[in-house]
C-alpha cells in the first residue's frame, strides 16, 4: 500500500542502503515522504561487499523459517502486516530451503535497486558519507562494516567507544562438483521436502574432520581488532576446538536425517543449502570461519562429497560495528540528546537480516513521523518486534551483545501451556497486536 500524504517534507536522509537502509527509505517514501539514500558502492567497497547492487546480501542467503513456531517465523508475519519491502521481494526471489526463507542473492538485490531507484521520491546517491548532517533528519544505516570515517563520526556524536565482534562467512561450491555418489538430499525431519544436500559422516571421519580443523591455520586478527564473536555465528573452528563432539551438538548433528542409502541416522551431517534459484550454488551450512583459503581448500574437501568440490566462494571474516544501544538509544530509535538522528539495523545491535530490517520498518516510520511533527511509535512488546526492541534499548549486560530474536524476549504468557502449544499462544498473540497497532498508526 502506498499512501496518499503528499504534503512537501524536507528530504529524509538515509545513510547506507543495506537490507534495513532500503526498508527504512521504503517506509518513508510509500508514506509520501522524500528521501535521498546514500550508498557508497561502487565508489568505495567493503572488504565483504562485491557488488554495486543496494540490499546486498554476504553471510547466508537464507532468512530463517517462516513458521509460527519459530520466533523468526512470528518476525516475518509481522513485517508483512507492515508492508516490509525487503520480505516481499525475498519471497518473489525465493529458492527451496524447506521450511527457511532463502532467496536468490543476485534476484534479490536487483529486484530491490529497481524499485528504489525507480521511485520518483527517492533519490539514490552514490557516494561515501564521511560525516552526519547537522539539521536533516537522518537514518544511519551502514550495518555491520561501517566505514572508519563515519565511524569515527558517529562514535563523536554518540561520545562512548564502539564494540565489535566478527561476523564469519560460509563457502560456497558448485552443484556439479559434489560427488552425489556419497551424499543424500532430504531436509530435517522431512520438513520443506529434499532441499538439502546432506554429507554423511561416519565416526572415524567426523574425528578426524574435528582434528583437521582443530589444527587449521587461520588468518590472525590485527593488533586493534578484539575477538568478540556472536555466539550465534561463531567459527567452525572456534566451535570444534570448544571439544571433539561439539560439532556433532550443532551445525553437523543428524538428528532428524536419515541416510536412505543405509537406512540409519549418520554419526554426523554436514548440509549444504541451495543460494541460487537454478540450484547450481549451495553453501556449506554453519561453515563460517576464519582460516586461510588454502586450509580451507584441503580441510573441507575431507567431507564426504565435497573431495572434488570447486569453491566459487571461500569463508572470510569481517568486522561488526554496533553502538550501545541501551545507554544511546530511545524506544523510537532516536538518539537520546540528538532527536532527529535516528538508527536502524545491525548498528542498533540486532542480529540477523530479518531483525535488521524490521529495525529498518520503525527507523522509516519514526523518521517520517518526526517530519511531520507527529510523536514517535514503537510496537507492543508483546510482538516480536517490540520485545527485540525492548531488549536493544533496556538491555542490562555489561558489556551490551547483540541479539537475534527469539521467544525467550517475549513477555510470558498466563496459564500453562507449554512447549509447541506455548509457541502457538504467544504467535497468535503477537500477530493480534501487531495488527492493532499497525491499524492505530496508520488512521
Amino acid at each position: 500500500m502506498i499512501f496518499q500524504d503528499l504534503t512537501p517534507i524536507e528530504p529524509i536522509v538515509v545513510i547506507g542502503a543495506g537490507l534495513a537502509g532500503c526498508e527504512a527509505a521504503w517506509q518513508i517514501a510509500k508514506r509520501g515522504g522524500r528521501v535521498v539514500l546514500y550508498e557508497m558502492k561502487p565508489e568505495v567497497f567493503s572488504p565483504v561487499h562485491r557488488s554495486p547492487l543496494l540490499a546486498e546480501i554476504v553471510c547466508s542467503n537464507s532468512f530463517k523459517s517462516e513458521s509460527l513456531e519459530n520466533a523468526h517465523g512470528v518476525l516475518k508475519a509481522e513485517m508483512e502486516l507492515l508492508g516490509s519491502l525487503v520480505l516481499k521481494v525475498a519471497k518473489e526471489t525465493r529458492v527451496p530451503a524447506g521450511d527457511s526463507l532463502a532467496v536468490d542473492r543476485q534476484a534479490f538485490s536487483k529486484r530491490i535497486t529497481e524499485i528504489l531507484e525507480g521511485l520518483e521520491n527517492v533519490e539514490v546517491v552514490r557516494k561515501e558519507v564521511s560525516s552526519l548532517p547537522e539539521d536533516a533528519i537522518t537514518v544511519v544505516a551502514t550495518g555491520p562494516l561501517t566505514s572508519e570515517a563515519l565511524s569515527k563520526a558517529i562514535q563523536e556524536v554518540t561520545g562512548s567507544q564502539h564494540l565489535f565482534f566478527y561476523d564469519a562467512i560460509s563457502p560456497i561450491v558448485t552443484a556439479d562438483s559434489v560427488d552425489f555418489r556419497r551424499t543424500f538430499k532430504a531436509s530435517r525431519y522431512g520438513k520443506g521436502g529434499d532441499d538439502y544436500i546432506n554429507c554423511p559422516m561416519e565416526k572415524e571421519e567426523y574425528y578426524q574432520f574435528v582434528e583437521a580443523l582443530s589444527r587449521g591455520e587461520k588468518i590472525s586478527l590485527r593488533d586493534f581488532e578484539r575477538p568478540y564473536l556472536f555466539e550465534g555465528c561463531l567459527p567452525i573452528e572456534e566451535m570444534a576446538a570448544r571439544g571433539k563432539d561439539t560439532l556433532a551438538f550443532g551445525p553437523l548433528k543428524p538428528v532428524g536425517l536419515i541416510n536412505p542409502k543405509t537406512g540409519r541416522q549418520p554419526f554426523a551431517v554436514v548440509q549444504l543449502r541451495q543460494e541460487d534459484q537454478s540450484g547450481r550454488l549451495f553453501s556449506l551450512v554453519g561453515f563460517q570461519t576464519r582460516l586461510k583459503h588454502e586450509e580451507q581448500k584441503r580441510i573441507f574437501r575431507m567431507i564426504p562429497g565435497l573431495e572434488k568440490a570447486e569453491f566459487v566462494r571461500l569463508g572470510s571474516i569481517h568486522r561488526n560495528t554496533f553502538i550501545d544501544s541501551p545507554r544511546l538509544l530511545k524506544e523510537s530509535l532516536q538518539l537520546r540528546g540528538r532527536m532527529n538522528l535516528f538508527f536502524a539495523g545491525q548498528i542498533t545491535g540486532v542480529e540477523g537480516y530479518m531483525e535488521s530490517t524490521a529495525m529498518g520498518i520503525l527507523a522509516g516510520i519514526n523518521a517520517f513521523r518526526k517530519a511531520k511533527g507527529m510523536d514517535p511509535v514503537s510496537p507492543p512488546l508483546t510482538t516480536s518486534i517490540g520485545a527485540l526492541l525492548q531488549y536493544i534499548t533496556h538491555s542490562q549486560g555489561v558489556p551490551f551483545q547483540p541479539m537475534n530474536v527469539n521467544f525467550g524476549l517475549f513477555p510470558p504468557m498466563q496459564g500453562r501451556a507449554r512447549g509447541r502449544e506455548k509457541r502457538r499462544l504467544l504467535a497468535r498473540r503477537a500477530l493480534n497486536e501487531m495488527k492493532r497497532w499497525r491499524d492505530q498508526i496508520e488512521t
